[in-house]
């Protein structure tokens, strides 16, 4: 009892310089909140197929990126705030209090402003989902009569996930604070010095490790794991941590390295000691370059992976086909057909409809899956799959063409659940290498009850026009209303599909870079908040107010610049890790490196630390020198 009346005595006092961290971590629990009560929305909502299951997913994935970043954030804050009353511990000590003692003050009063925060955040959080809900339902990604639901789980979960987080933040530093000695209260110098010990180092290096290994493993034995949604949203993570342990062994060369390329003439004879503040304040760059390390490294691994699997799926997709035209009917396929042949020019046509497909695995279960039912002739001649045993010119109405990861061989029975519900038992005549897209499952109109046939595919002899086809063939269709596309436009993504990728990616990552941007500019009004009397002295030195100012500005901007280097490296590890498998999969995809939302983001960060640190400076200025000097 006596703990807690000292800490809630040293939150009453101290309110102020905790604003920031109490800041962090209710809009973290809030984030966290909006996101676990839409997927509560989701999963009470009415079955609804296929978009409500990628709500589902897109929302849970969300879910865990919010739980991260605010996690990630709040760690470095709450962190830096214990370390930054060093003078304070040192008094306590000074007056006798005991290593325990000032350890159980520092847990208590992380206790006390995590609780209060995370209930805050949940409160936010619970006003905030129906803004997501109407968001989601305007965008098309939640179906008809998506409402916000009322379950408590979720706020539970953001509490408690938001109270360990304030915990777990503080308990490492905790204990640092207990080591404390009562001369610290005398120590005017900011330099940090301890800053990397030895288990903070084994840990950066564990996790560097544990996410090579993990990328390894997958290179040799799925590679095709690498390229699925949760795994390249959860690997950078890995990294993500590991640059954050690590950032006081990798921060001073980089901001030695950046610091040469300060202009001396922005700053004047100060700007020296931009890169040596910097260097120096290992704690104050560890805390502002975290929100901008996480943003960046998301931002590019998420994106990036988006581009390098959708180039890698439409290359792959060129490859599958000798189609030089396209035709997507809009009724019966069979006098589409009929006249597409009549064409001059055109050689081979191949008709091809989706139908769902069941297979039964030898334990019994069924999964259910998608194919495509084919004319085997047809497939033949324009298809260039990508075989691993078998032909699939064998393909008849008593077998099946499926890839290498069913586990199946060619000439093995395969029983198999029909679209209208019958079964019946298919031999291999193909098994497909493992691919990006549909290598998938391939079946005969006998087998694909009730399958419409949604594209046919056209070649054209060697040398003919193809303009002067395409032209011929959109003639010869008009009357049936078909689209014709060329080999380019048919191959193209559908719109519709990469704008709900899109859609995905920015439910993701839209909250989490609001956060971040938000996180950044609490730590940098607090951290330039707590160099009032490091300011004055500078001015007492000869230093003039607008000198100061371009001084702090300059190392907000260098130290922002830090964390965009570290997010761009594990953006990059996390793509080479990608190409690598696409590589491994025999499917090598054009490198689509995402400048333009890392761009902005990064742009975005330095602008914000400018904006934030320049007025910080100045307000910070308003007194006397040699009042300031003496607090």
């Amino acid at each position: 009892m006596r703990t807690l009346r000292i800490a809630l005595s040293s939150l009453a006092t101290r309110w102020p310089s905790l604003l920031g961290a109490f800041l962090a971590l209710a809009l973290g629990v809030a984030m966290t909140a909006v996101m676990l009560l839409g997927l509560a929305a989701a999963l009470d909502a009415p079955p609804g197929g296929g978009e409500l299951v990628s709500l589902v997913a897109a929302l849970g994935t969300a879910g865990g990126v919010s739980a991260f970043v605010s996690a990630f954030v709040v760690s470095s804050t709450y962190s830096y705030a214990v370390v930054r009353r060093h003078r304070e511990l040192g008094l306590l000590r000074l007056a006798g209090a005991t290593r325990a003692q000032v350890r159980r003050t520092v847990l208590a009063e992380a206790l006390l402003l995590g609780a209060a925060a995370s209930a805050t955040g949940c409160l936010l959080g619970r006003l905030g989902a129906p803004a997501l809900v109407r968001w989601l339902s305007g965008v098309g990604m939640a179906p008809p009569g998506f409402t916000p639901s009322g379950a408590a789980w979720p706020l539970h979960a953001a509490f408690w996930t938001g109270l360990l987080v304030a915990l777990g933040g503080v308990a490492v530093a905790a204990r640092r604070a207990g080591r404390v000695g009562p001369l610290d209260a005398l120590r005017a110098a900011d330099l940090d010095s301890g800053v990397l010990t030895r288990g903070r180092l084994l840990l950066g290096l564990g996790l560097f490790l544990t996410a090579a290994a993990l990328a390894g493993t997958a290179l040799a034995t799925d590679p095709a794991d690498l390229l699925h949604r949760k795994t390249y949203t959860t690997q950078p993570m890995w990294l993500i941590c590991a640059a954050g342990l690590l950032s006081p062994l990798l921060a001073p060369p980089l901001v030695r390295a950046l610091g040469l390329l300060l202009p001396t003439r922005l700053t004047g004879y100060p700007g020296r000691l931009v890169p040596a503040n910097a260097a120096a304040a290992l704690r104050r760059t560890g805390a502002v370059a975290a929100p901008v390390l996480v943003a960046v490294a998301l931002t590019g691994s998420l994106a990036g992976a988006l581009d390098t699997v959708g180039a890698a799926r439409a290359a792959e997709a060129g490859a599958r086909t000798a189609a030089d035209l396209v035709v997507r009917p809009a009724g019966p396929a069979a006098p589409l057909v009929a006249a597409l042949r009549t064409v001059p020019g055109v050689t081979a046509v191949s008709a091809t409809a989706p139908t769902p497909l069941a297979l039964v695995e030898p334990d019994g279960v069924t999964v259910h899956s998608e194919a495509r039912a084919a004319d085997p002739a047809g497939l033949a001649a324009l298809a260039r799959l990508p075989l691993l045993a078998g032909s699939p010119a064998d393909l008849d109405d008593d077998s099946l063409v499926l890839p290498a990861e069913w586990g199946r061989t060619v000439g093995e029975p395969v029983p198999v659940v029909r679209a209208d519900g019958s079964r019946t038992v298919l031999r291999v005549a193909a098994v497909l290498r493992d691919g990006l897209g549909d290598n998938g499952l391939y079946v005969t109109a006998a087998n694909a009850p009730g399958a419409r046939v949604d594209r046919i595919e056209a070649r054209l002899a060697p040398g003919t026009d193809g303009a002067a086809a395409l032209d011929r063939a959109r003639a010869a269709l008009l009357p049936y209303g078909a689209t014709v596309l060329d080999r380019a436009e048919g191959l193209a993504p559908s719109p519709a599909a990469g704008r709900i990728a899109w859609l995905r990616t920015v439910l993701v990552l839209g909250l989490a870079l609001l956060y971040t941007a938000i996180a950044l500019a609490n730590t940098l009004l607090t951290t330039t908040g707590d160099r009032r009397r490091e300011l004055a002295l500078l001015r007492l030195a000869g230093a003039t107010r607008g000198q100061v100012v371009r001084l702090v500005t300059a190392e907000a901007v260098l130290v922002a610049a830090v964390g965009v280097l570290l997010g761009c490296a594990v953006a990059a590890a996390q793509l080479g890790a990608m190409h690598a498998a696409l590589g491994v999969l025999g499917a090598p995809g054009p490198w689509t490196l995402p400048w333009r939302p890392v761009g902005l983001v990064a742009a975005g960060a330095l602008a914000l630390a400018a904006l934030c640190a320049a007025p910080a400076a100045v307000w910070m200025l308003r007194h006397r020198p040699v009042t300031a000097a003496a607090r």
